[in-house]
């Protein structure tokens, strides 16, 4: 299969490239810089380049491609966010990145449209002790600061699954984590003792990176059409567990524990670290997808947070 990967370059692209590379997968690296082009080139890619916010010169770039599916990971984070304003350029190729996308697909002659999406779309609150399945919808519209990231995710969702002539599939990741941005920040943190362990402390259901890749290349072969999927490790962790083992990696000392309003200047982290109480369920992903992490527990992924992903050559 031929496939058009936007978010080619950042941490999640770059195990998808590789995944899809030793699944003997053709790959299009959409990438912003000629450096990026450079590093996908000589990981066996075809680079791409091209602003996927600038649907214009996207159109220009994809001009005498073919290929057979499209999967969007692009993000603009370099690390956790940690006030709103972080999420606002992810907000943007959320919305106008993914349209923009789907009218490359068609241009390309892709059927088969991927798009990563989030499991905060179902809202940022408790949302019990169940297991949540994708038969629970997204949150409304609403008001207020989260807003802007929710009716991204929604538009990204719809865009992707209800667009016609594609047969669009919705991955609702977990929280990643491993040796990506969001985990080295912390773990920074961790090491400088800002980032505490506060009480009481939000539930969430991570996913490892890795994982987070295979489901991608297990939804290009298995997705059903309109379908999304929660992908996410089996164990949810408490937040301040999370953070404990993030310390534990890092070499630094345990966190120390605070109550959670301290949090409330970074409004964004206080939200996810101390409101939002999540457990996903992925049955749906393992049934459908043939899918299975191979990090099923934070404790199993825990050794591979000291390390850094590189771009691997694809076979010659």
């Amino acid at each position: 299969m031929r496939v058009l990967l936007a978010g080619a370059t950042g941490t999640l692209g770059t195990e998808l490239v590789s995944q899809l590379l030793r699944a003997d997968h053709e790959v299009l690296g959409l990438t912003r810089t000629e450096a990026g082009a450079r590093r996908l080139a000589a990981a066996g890619v075809t680079p791409v380049v091209a602003d996927l916010l600038d649907g214009a010169a996207l159109l220009d770039a994809v001009r005498g491609h073919r290929a057979d599916a499209v999967v969007h990971q692009a993000t603009a984070l370099t690390r956790m966010p940690l006030f709103h304003r972080d999420l606002y350029a992810t907000d943007a190729l959320r919305e106008q990145g993914t349209a923009n996308l789907l009218r490359a697909a068609a241009a390309v002659g892709a059927r088969r449209f991927v798009t990563q999406s989030f499991f905060l779309g179902y809202g940022y609150r408790d949302h019990g002790t169940e297991p949540v399945t994708e038969d629970r919808p997204f949150a409304p519209p609403g008001h207020g600061a989260f807003e802007v990231h929710m009716k991204s995710m929604r538009a990204n969702e719809r865009q992707a699954l209800g667009t016609p002539g594609i047969d669009g599939i919705a991955l609702r990741y977990g929280l990643f984590y491993g040796p990506e941005p969001s985990t080295r920040r912390l773990m920074d943190l961790a090491r400088s003792r800002l980032l505490p362990a506060v009480r009481p402390a939000g539930v969430v259901s991570l996913v490892h990176v890795h994982d987070a890749a295979s489901a991608a290349v297990a939804a290009l072969d298995r997705g059903r059409p309109g379908q999304a999927y929660n992908v996410a490790d089996d164990e949810p962790v408490a937040f301040d567990a999370y953070v404990a083992a993030l310390a534990r990696a890092a070499g630094a000392p345990r966190p120390l524990r605070a109550p959670a309003w301290l949090l409330g200047a970074t409004p964004y982290l206080h939200a996810l670290m101390a409101r939002t109480r999540i457990r996903l369920s992925s049955e749906r992903a393992k049934r459908e997808l043939g899918w299975s992490p191979a990090y099923p527990t934070l404790r199993d992924g825990s050794a591979t947070l000291a390390s850094r992903p590189a771009l691997r050559r694809g076979p010659s």
